[in-house]
């Protein structure tokens, strides 16, 4: 099976297109998380220089798993830089306005008082100097003496991680964790000169909040929103079609999306990618543990009625019986529970949900998805045709034919709120 290259896509037909490295991954990651040491390895010397500045050191691993999450690239560098070009697109023509209008966030704790009432943030020098303090979230480069971007790679945090808003809207402190709905990845990939027209037309067709993790794999585009990366604790899987636990789909991003320097292989998929060094597997471990201890978010203070709310929980175990599925001792979900044989999916028709995701992946069902911080990361389902509670309530109520009154829909979703 070939992995295909972004820059490739759309100059001739999908099946023919560029492979990466390849070698076989899931007995190594199975020995890596079991085993007590992991490797060690060398970080990339901008990267050992950019920890050093911010008090980290990313050597020898095991690494802090915060560290991997918000600033290691496994070495995607090499694509990001050597194949989009996208250091030279940012350094002449993205400047902090454009970089918030596609969604990027700026970690305001990494920047000077009053650094950006003075900033031209017209400028692409302004987001050099951004990228030099490390304040783009999930964007690391490395920033020469002259202010030129000499490499350029993103890290986990890009897509799953944001900001609490504080200073200006993409601009405060992190939040580790919370997907960045904000975030238009395609529109930031096909500002790369080397894409074809055909391609730039496709990933500028996502939009925000929405990535395609398979498009590259199999042609398809069907984009799919960005999920959490918190509330992962004590859930069998973690993917939308239950591929494999938090560590499998951290590998497979970080090798066949991220463009990482890595091992990954699943046969079922027809995928195995093997490249020395690898600078994924000997992470995962470190990076999933922070991944399982990110806290989730409590809701806002008066964004849900306490009184409908009590109501609703009712419902959510009574009529609706939404804890089926969702069970409450079990995280809010199902996919734990073993049933004929396996981990419990269902079919697109039993949730009246769109089959292609399912149809593309080697399950063909979709997991119920934990209720984990609900009201901070709209739209909802895995294709985003829910833009709010109330709707994915409505959906149920047609889809189970449950013959709830508008002010039990209501009530029910004043209950998820508080998820």
């Amino acid at each position: 099976m070939r992995i295909i290259r972004w820059t490739e896509i759309g100059r001739q037909a999908v099946t023919s297109l560029m492979a990466v490295e390849r070698v076989s991954l899931l007995g190594v990651i199975a020995a890596v998380l079991a085993c007590a040491e992991q490797p060690t390895l060398t970080a990339p010397a901008g990267q050992r220089v950019a920890a050093e500045r911010r008090g980290e050191t990313p050597l020898p691993f095991p690494a802090s798993g915060r560290f991997i999450f918000r600033h290691w690239t496994f070495g995607d560098e090499r694509f990001w830089t050597d194949t989009l070009h996208l250091n030279s697109v940012v350094e002449t023509g993205v400047s902090p306005a454009t970089a918030l209008a596609v969604g990027l966030k700026v970690d305001a704790e990494r920047l000077p008082p009053g650094f950006l009432g003075s900033a031209d943030l017209k400028s692409p020098a302004t987001t050099v100097e951004l990228l030099r303090r490390h304040a783009v979230v999930g964007v690391e480069a490395e920033v020469t003496g002259d202010r030129h971007i000499e490499r350029l790679g993103i890290t986990c945090a890009l897509c799953h991680s944001t900001v609490d808003n504080s200073v200006a809207p993409g601009v405060g402190r992190r939040i580790d964790g919370l997907p960045n709905g904000d975030l238009n990845v395609g529109a930031i990939v096909a500002l790369s000169p080397a894409l074809p027209a055909s391609a730039k037309t496709v990933f500028n067709s996502w939009g925000p909040g929405k990535y395609d993790a398979e498009f590259n794999r199999d042609g398809i585009n069907s984009p799919v929103v960005i999920p959490p990366a918190l509330g992962l604790k004590g859930v069998a899987r973690e993917t939308y079609t239950a591929e494999g636990p938090v560590s499998y789909w951290n590998a497979y991003v970080a090798v066949t999306q991220m463009h990482g320097h890595g091992d990954f292989s699943d046969p079922a998929l027809g995928i195995a990618i093997d490249q020395t060094p690898d600078l994924v597997t000997p992470v995962l471990r470190a990076l999933r543990e922070y991944q399982l201890r990110l806290p989730i978010p409590h809701p806002p203070a008066g964004s849900f009625d306490p009184e409908a709310a009590e109501r609703g929980a009712a419902l959510f175990v009574g009529k609706a019986n939404c804890a089926r599925c969702h069970i409450p001792a079990a995280h809010f979900t199902d996919v734990n529970i073993v049933r004929r044989g396996g981990l419990t999916l269902h079919t697109p028709a039993e949730t009246c949900t769109d089959p292609v995701r399912a149809g593309r992946l080697k399950n063909h069902g979709y997991r119920t998805t934990p209720l984990r911080a609900l009201s901070q990361h709209p739209p909802y389902f895995h294709d985003g045709s829910a833009a709010t509670l109330l709707d994915v309530v409505r959906h149920y109520d047609r889809c189970m034919t449950l013959g709830l009154s508008a002010q039990q829909q209501s009530d029910l979703t004043e209950f998820l709120k508080t998820r």
